[in-house]
């Protein structure tokens, strides 16, 4: 069964590093959330918009979970109701850095709660380790 996997985090914790990666050795779709802000030219901030950016990640990653691709989506998705609303089959949290660079995004983050997260990572990977990571996900999706 497809999945549809977020990566969340502070700005800066290697959500994307981590992601590009990840679809490389998946061969799944992914999706970067300053790219789909940029598409949309909405770079507004504020829990509203930061609940929009949910929304929008979350209808693209139901269309290619609907086409029969496993698909990651990396964004901040910084408080508990953004992550219910994006609804992942399964999530990263990359816990790598104890701030990231806006301020706004710092005091807006919410630390998810214990057993939250599928997964907890708390330092950048070696490329031996997002294979591990990467096949852990794939035995995933058999599920």
């Amino acid at each position: 069964m497809k999945k549809k996997i977020l990566v969340y985090g502070l700005p800066g914790s290697g959500k994307t590093w981590l992601s590009s990666r990840l679809q490389k050795t998946m061969g799944c779709s992914w999706f970067n959330a300053d790219k789909i802000r940029e598409m949309a030219n909405d770079w507004n901030f504020d829990k509203d918009a930061r609940s929009r950016q949910a929304r929008r990640m979350r209808n693209i990653a139901d269309y290619e979970k609907s086409v029969g691709h496993s698909v990651i989506c990396d964004f901040v998705c910084p408080t508990k109701i953004t992550r219910e609303i994006y609804e992942a089959d399964i999530t990263i949290y990359m816990d790598t850095i104890s701030e990231g660079r806006f301020e706004d995004t710092n005091k807006m983050f919410e630390k998810p709660a214990f057993g939250e997260p599928t997964i907890h990572i708390t330092e950048f990977l070696s490329d031996a380790k997002i294979e591990e990571l990467a096949q852990t996900l794939l035995d995933m999706e058999q599920k």
